[in-house]
């Protein structure tokens, strides 16, 4: 099977990318290679240009002057300029299949006969009012972003997505038919590929104190930085001897920071002494602290159960699909304090058998689960039933409609639906 794959920016070329996209593009490399290694040939559309026009500058500082964000990438001129340049690639590609792992704009207006398919973490409707740079939108960006998404959705023989939050927002937006759906988590972006006997010898020498909390994250403020400051510094004032390791951005805070704070800042992990750093540093921490304000997934969970490392998080978004208590870490409401979370570190700390169990068992969940061999398993027969199978008839060029059947709930998801 030969899938044309199409992205906006070089999927091939990880220097390139810029840090705010670097979860997003990794996630569309590791996708590409699942593809590969399940025999697949792809034919790189990407990177897809899209020239820069003045007034979207102008919109932009006019509707700042009014309190609305604005997003340009829906504009009326983005998706045909994405569809020509596809169009163009397709016909002289050999394609079996077209897939797009980014967002839906590039698919919006593409003209082609070829199974479609859209493999995201969130349709951008469920972003909206979720993320900052969606929340309190013009009243033209947000009409313009549904139809765009809209058209998409009509072009498209499948839509993966990432969670059942996901799943359920775009049921609920567009009236998807459950059986166009498919639930499949995204394994980590650079995972370490460890064996049990690895894991376990990484969790048995992390010692019983300091307590070791990870940050990740290049956005302090939306990833839940000030409460996971909070939370470290609960613990170290009840006794608990804690230190909050923070990678990809500086702590903002007001003073001096704390000694229990060890800030590493942004880390490349496209060279091998960046990413033998990081390794060290996840492989040694006790718990991924996470208590992201917003976040449709959360490959930083699924990163860390690679190293047998289990998560404390806030239940926003895609998370509770990721994180399951007693399983991999805990999952709190969003509004959940510091002390909330200080409470579980404590206890978990306190039961050295229990938190080696407990961090073995969040790495089977991740081979299990979250990996991205488990989502090879759940994706490549879906993919190949859409290019070969009996039923599949000639599809039309424009945008179907399909009949508003009722929302099913969740289980109705039969392939690929999370367990």
């Amino acid at each position: 099977m030969k899938i044309a794959y199409a992205t906006t920016y070089d999927v091939r070329d990880r220097a390139a990318w810029p840090r705010r996209h670097l979860g997003l593009y990794g996630a569309g490399q590791k996708i590409a290679e699942l593809l590969q290694s399940a025999g697949a040939e792809l034919a790189f559309l990407g990177p897809l240009r899209q020239p820069k026009v003045p007034i979207t500058r102008l919109k932009w500082l006019y509707y700042q002057r009014l309190g609305q964000s604005y997003y340009s990438p829906v504009e009326p001129w983005v998706s045909p300029r994405y569809a020509r340049q596809i169009e163009t690639k397709l016909a002289r590609s050999g394609a079996d299949l077209l897939l797009c792992p980014e967002n839906a704009i590039p698919l919006a207006r593409v003209n082609t006969d070829l199974p479609t398919v859209l493999w995201t973490d969130a349709l951008l409707g469920s972003l909206v009012d979720f993320y900052p740079h969606l929340t309190n939108l013009c009243a033209e960006t947000r009409r313009r972003l549904h139809a765009v998404e809209q058209g998409a959705i009509d072009r498209c023989d499948r839509v993966i997505l990432t969670s059942e939050w996901a799943a359920q927002s775009a049921m609920a937006l567009y009236k998807l038919p459950a059986d166009k759906l498919r639930i499949i988590p995204r394994g980590a972006s650079r995972a370490q590929d460890l064996r049990q006997p690895e894991v376990e010898a990484l969790i048995d020498q992390r010692p019983p104190g300091p307590c070791r909390l990870l940050f990740l994250g290049v956005d302090w403020h939306r990833k839940g930085g000030p409460l996971a400051l909070e939370v470290a510094e609960t613990l170290n004032r009840q006794g608990l001897e804690t230190e909050l390791w923070v990678v990809g951005c500086q702590p903002q805070t007001r003073g001096d920071l704390p000694p229990f704070v060890k800030p590493y800042g942004f880390i490349d992990r496209a060279n091998p002494a960046g990413e033998a750093h990081f390794s060290r540093l996840l492989n040694q921490a006790h718990f991924l602290i996470f208590p992201t304000k917003a976040d449709t997934f959360g490959i930083a969970i699924s990163e860390a159960n690679a190293a047998g490392v289990p998560c404390v998080a806030a239940a926003v978004g895609g998370i509770p699909t990721v994180l399951r208590a007693g399983v991999n870490g805990q999952a709190f409401a969003p509004g959940a304090s510091a002390q909330a979370y200080a409470q579980y570190l404590a206890t978990a700390m306190a039961d050295p058998a229990g938190y080696r169990e407990l961090a073995l068992a969040a790495w089977r969940h991740y081979r299990q689960h979250l990996s991205w061999e488990a989502a090879q398993q759940q994706v490549w027969g879906d993919l190949q039933a859409l290019v070969t199978g009996p039923d599949r008839a000639p599809q039309p060029t424009r945008p179907r409609a399909h009949p508003l059947a009722e929302l099913n709930p969740l289980p109705g998801l039969k392939q690929g639906f999370w367990p």
